[in-house]
């Protein structure tokens, strides 16, 4: 066993060996520009992000027209948020969201702001669950959109997604969702949750870092935006820039991959997390952050009653690899905000761990995991 046992699969995740295979000959022999329409070797990148872009509508029943490939998630959420507002501002400049999410959102609306944008930021319950009943009371008939985190980042906490889209589609106000931690870990359909625009990113699902892509519906509504970046109309005008050909071609993959251990992972990595839960909270030394029956199957969220998580962290640091929330906002002082929004102190909320597993953590681990946490709080 290889120590420090890795628990922080929610800031990211090892390259799946698989995926790396595939990435590999797009570096070297396979290097042409897909935007290239002259040669063989422009035809050959092209057909390559051709296949990555159905993979990743694949895994989330969309269309492969409707996908665009961005640098990652924090651009993905920047192009959808930002697209909608300036884009259909004439409507109205009212866009809704909540308290608890990532600050790729929270940053770029609060940018939005100073340009006009009017926002609510909807309250969570103390499990870090919304209230379908005040976001439908805080629609109004200038809302234009709607932006929900499919699965929150430091709790694991799962929104009720389809709800929130039935009722985005009711009130003809569009939906969208950063499902960064979500994508390749629940199953998806964006046609049946009702989502207009879906953020992900390759590095949380076992693909490479810089590549992610935004799902932006077609038909009923079609939905546009304005860009971000200007300069050959790359991605039907969406996002200019020579495509990144090994990545998407690693992200695909990784797309593919997920969608086929899916329901295997799911089934094994909520039997561990279970077995890292139900063994250190029969400690009394701990509480979780979060609805238990409502959170994504590899993710916990703890609140240690020994004061300062870091101070743990760090006595742990030898055995355990863990965080003690973001990894985007690691380098703050400051309590996690997501659980302040649910209600938590600040010693509870500076004392909370996150423990995030994944597709190579193995029992083992968890069980030297338990102990070893156990052994520091003098259980």
């Amino acid at each position: 066993m290889q120590l420090p046992v890795y628990l922080d699969y929610n800031a990211t995740t090892p390259c799946d060996p698989q995926v790396l295979e595939a990435m590999l000959p797009w570096f070297t022999q396979n290097f042409g520009n897909a935007a290239s329409k002259t040669h063989a070797y422009g035809w050959v990148a092209e057909e390559a992000v051709t296949i990555g872009r159905e993979q990743v509508a694949h895994l989330l029943k969309a269309d492969a027209s409707e996908i665009i490939f961005t640098s990652g998630a924090t651009e993905a959420v920047n192009l959808a948020i930002q697209g909608v507002f300036h884009t259909y501002h004439t409507k109205g400049r009212h866009i809704i969201t909540w308290q608890t999410e990532h600050k790729a959102v929270l940053d770029t609306c609060a940018a939005l702001e100073k340009q006009g944008a009017e926002l609510s930021y909807l309250p969570v319950n103390n499990e870090g669950l919304p209230d379908l009943d005040l976001l439908a009371e805080s629609i109004r008939p200038d809302t234009v959109l709607i932006a929900a985190m499919y699965a929150n980042n430091e709790t694991g906490v799962v929104f009720p997604i389809q709800q929130i889209g039935a009722l985005a589609k009711e009130k003809q106000v569009l939906f969208f969702t950063d499902a960064t931690q979500a994508a390749g870990k629940l199953p998806m359909d964006v046609q049946a949750d009702g989502i207009d625009l879906l953020a992900l990113s390759a590095h949380k699902l076992y693909g490479p870092k810089g590549v992610g892509a935004l799902y932006v519906r077609r038909k009923n509504p079609r939905v546009k935006l304005k860009p971000l970046l200007y300069g050959g109309g790359h991605e039907k005008g969406l996002r200019s820039g020579t495509l990144n050909v090994p990545g998407i071609v690693g992200l695909g993959k990784a797309c593919a991959l997920a969608g086929q251990l899916l329901h295997s992972e799911t089934e094994r990595l909520s039997a561990l997390r279970n077995q890292l839960l139900d063994g250190l909270l029969e400690t009394g030394s701990c509480s979780l952050n979060g609805n238990r029956s409502a959170l994504l199957p590899h993710v916990a969220n703890l609140s240690f009653s020994i004061p300062g998580a870091n101070q743990l962290i760090t006595r742990l640091q030898p055995q355990l690899a863990l965080s003690s929330g973001s990894a985007c906002s690691s380098a703050l002082a400051e309590p996690s905000h997501v659980l302040k929004a649910m209600g938590c102190s600040d010693a509870a909320a500076a004392g909370s761990i996150r423990f995030s597993l994944g597709r190579f953590t193995r029992e083992e681990e968890i069980r030297f995991a338990v102990e070893a946490v156990k052994k520091l709080m003098g259980n």
